[in-house]
């Protein structure tokens, strides 16, 4: 078999068992991908001899005939996940160096399933940005260009090297994390499928922490099929983490009928945004009329305080992060600065703190603090988690009217360029989180696919938002939809 790097999970599983190719052919495969693909940064610590390792040792448990559905798989680990022995940075220049002693729960599970890991990936600094423009690794680069351009575009953010690493067929899938939609928007302007679980479904146990109440794990692939075979490795209880629910995973493949003949898709009419670009609405459109066709009922609804959605995440988001970003002090690990004679302790966090975080997380920080301190603790965080618990009871109330997911736009437009939101206004960035946002406030399972390209062949995708706990049915109308879009379309090779 040729190209093994460019299978998906599904028929790279298939092709395991049936003995036509070896985990070991498909890593070798992928950690050529890689070495080629230099200019996409999306790779950050490489770990081909873990990798070749795990490849053998997942070889030898399929000829036992034990073998779950991850064993032998390379995918590549956002470097926001603990990896024992393996540099774990967040993507900031705070934590250089740092080496856990330990595995997070979701690496440890996808490892116990057999799965191989190439390395780590770009990203945001500390998940904190759209872009990834924010990491002290530089850009990560999406391998899709706008037709006759050559000007490098992003691959969207926080979990944007594992964006451009699966569309680029540099590994199989990815683990990504979303905290106001650093999944589902990478996974839209990269023609790829990426699911944020409802919250509490995968640990967050050895994730470095952004924002506890809003993050969550989930995988990035290429295929619906692929999506639901690794977030069931990546779910289960876990007694490490306070959050995470105590429930069964079901086997989100079976689940996979794509038969939604019956079922009610909400389309919320406060998603229609002044200045919405007309092919985000034509796509949006030519979804609603795709689930039609494949049987499901349509229904307008409201979410009411969606409007307040974005100014409440990002008042609640920068105060969990001051609290969270605290620890990073110079004391016990990561980067220390240099002090002067005579410079104190306060000196000594001043100085690594201003060295080590980027100015976006410095914004954070600085505003998440502002929220929390005494004066304006009720005027701006009791407030922001006011509008939260009314945006979760929009969900409720129209789920309860018998809704079985909503359909809305992933992101505001396709991929832009590199650079060209660099000197904007800092809200011009944070406008992109502005149909995903209230996913994670609601604490719902949201899923974003490739459905359609933009008028210069970019990628374009939509956003199915579940009922809480029910990714199984939320995979199953994605998959409907999947089939009834057919995007097959592949970025040209160019790096």
């Amino acid at each position: 078999m040729t190209d093994l790097n460019k299978l998906g999970l599904a028929d790279a599983r298939d092709a395991l068992r049936k003995g036509e190719t070896t985990s070991k052919d498909l890593t070798e495969a992928c950690l050529k991908a890689i070495d080629g693909a230099g200019a996409l940064n999306a790779f950050v610590h490489r770990t081909p001899e873990i990798a070749m390792e795990q490849a053998a040792a997942a070889d030898a448990r399929i000829k036992q005939g034990d073998a779950p559905a991850m064993c032998g798989l390379p995918i590549g680990i956002k470097d926001l996940f603990c990896t024992k022995g393996v540099p774990s940075q967040a993507g900031s220049r705070i934590l250089e160096g740092f080496l856990p002693e330990y595995e997070s729960t979701v690496s440890q599970k996808l490892k116990d399933s057999g799965a191989v890991m190439l390395g780590k990936l770009n990203m945001d600094e500390f998940a904190m940005g759209s872009s990834n423009e924010t990491s002290v690794y530089g850009n990560a680069v999406n391998p899709w260009r706008r037709a006759g351009d050559t000007a490098e575009l992003t691959p969207g953010g926080s979990s944007g090297g594992s964006a451009a690493a699966v569309a680029a067929d540099l590994c199989l899938a990815a683990t990504g994390t979303d905290t106001g939609g650093s999944i589902r928007q990478p996974a839209a302007f990269t023609g790829t499928v990426g699911i944020k679980p409802t919250y509490g479904r995968c640990s967050r146990w050895g994730i470095v922490a952004f924002a506890s109440s809003l993050d969550q794990a989930g995988p990035m692939t290429k295929t619906v099929r692929d999506a639901a075979i690794m977030l069931e490795a990546m779910c289960g209880h876990d007694a490490k983490d306070s959050t995470s629910a105590d429930l069964a995973v079901p086997d989100f493949e079976a689940a996979l009928t794509g038969d939604i003949r019956g079922k009610k898709i909400g389309i919320p009419r406060e998603y229609r945004m002044d200045g919405m670009p007309e092919e985000i609405e034509k796509l949006w459109q030519d979804g609603i009329a795709m689930m039609k066709d494949a049987g499901a009922e349509i229904v307008d609804i409201s979410l009411p305080h969606t409007k307040y959605a974005l100014p409440a995440y990002y008042v609640i988001a920068p105060a969990e992060a001051s609290s969270n970003l605290a620890r990073y002090d110079g004391v016990r690990f990561g980067h220390r600065a240099k002090l002067d004679h005579g410079d104190g302790i306060t000196e000594m966090y001043e100085k690594t703190r201003a060295e080590g975080f980027g100015h976006e997380v410095q914004r954070r920080v600085m505003v998440g603090t502002y929220v929390l301190s005494a004066g304006f603790y009720d005027a701006y965080y009791n407030r922001a988690r006011k509008v939260r618990t009314l945006i979760k009871k929009d969900f409720e109330d129209v789920f309860a009217q018998g809704i079985d997911s909503i359909l809305t736009p992933a992101t505001p437009s396709a991929a832009f360029g590199l650079g060209e939101m660099k000197d904007a206004d800092p809200v011009a960035m944070y406008l992109n989180d502005v149909f995903t946002v209230t996913v994670n406030l609601a604490g719902l399972p949201g899923v974003a696919l490739p459905t359609g390209q933009s008028a210069t062949g970019l990628p374009l995708g939509l956003q199915l938002i579940g009922r809480p706990w029910e990714e199984a049915e939320l995979l199953s109308s994605a998959y409907a939809l999947e089939r009834a879009a057919g995007f097959v379309a592949k970025p040209e090779k160019w790096w």
